[in-house]
């Protein structure tokens, strides 16, 4: 599932494409994508425009010059895809026609994504109980949050409530990158340690956008390129194991996060 990074070259994608035109057809796919009326969309999309775009965790939030925002959940598969030629995308769930010619489309293939419509981005937070986008914490605001958290540290990360962004691949690469096994209590953590994992966390979340950005790969020191049980880590002579946390796989290097 795209995670922050992942949204965050979405809104570069569509800041560069599709801001400021007037938007002169509305085609429309499955129904299960939208969050409200079909009929809503097409009346609120149709002769408007996207004017700027931002994020909370995993959501991109379009802002239009009238009647609030259109709101983006990428589900598993979802992108945007901006074109000019006339054959549209055989899995595009919404598709605009703008006076210039271009066109913008969500595609999702597989239909997990969701499309909201929203007048007010703290009411659509509140709606879906979203925590502070990661991007834009500060160190003493991250250390904040954990003041007050328990469990484990994979889980709480992972925790939109908690904080907004940060998935089941990067949650795993901070805290490899942090020295920090997936299960440790969250409460048990020094400051130290906290403070190792917002740095971190920044670093991440940056290396990522930029690599997204950009088509480059992941430095090979990070995690995600040797995310395959029995490969080598590539900071030490360990091997990565798999566990399951909360359901989810979890791929850490025994020797570099010892369990406490």
């Amino acid at each position: 599932m795209p995670e922050l990074p992942e949204v965050a070259y979405q809104k570069i994608y569509v800041d560069s494409t599709s801001l400021h035109q007037k938007i002169v057809k509305v085609d429309l796919g499955a129904e299960k994508i939208f969050q409200s009326p079909k009929k809503d969309f097409k009346e609120v999309l149709m002769n408007n425009e996207f004017v700027s775009t931002s994020q909370i965790g995993k959501y991109l939030l379009l802002e239009m010059k009238e009647h609030g925002f259109l709101v983006i959940h990428f589900g598993m598969t979802g992108k945007m895809d901006y074109f000019q030629h006339d054959e549209i995308h055989k899995h595009a769930q919404l598709t605009l026609n703008f006076e210039n010619g271009g066109k913008l489309s969500f595609i999702c293939p597989r239909k997990f994504g969701k499309l909201f419509l929203t007048d007010s981005i703290e009411d659509f937070r509140k709606e879906k109980n979203l925590g502070p986008h990661a991007s834009d914490l500060n160190k003493v605001e991250f250390l904040e949050l954990f003041k007050r958290k328990k469990g484990s540290i994979k889980t709480a990360l992972m925790d939109q409530s908690f904080i907004a962004g940060l998935g089941n691949l990067y949650v795993d690469e901070v805290l490899y990158h942090s020295g920090i096994h997936p299960k440790s209590k969250a409460e048990k953590l020094s400051e130290d340690e906290l403070e190792k994992m917002y740095k971190n966390m920044v670093n991440v979340l940056e290396t990522v956008t930029k690599s997204k950005t950009e088509g480059t790969s992941l430095p090979e020191t990070f995690l995600r390129p040797h995310r395959t049980e029995g490969d080598d880590c590539p900071k030490c002579s360990g091997k990565i194991k798999m566990i399951k946390i909360g359901g989810r796989s979890t791929y850490f290097c025994p020797a570099c996060q010892e369990e406490k």
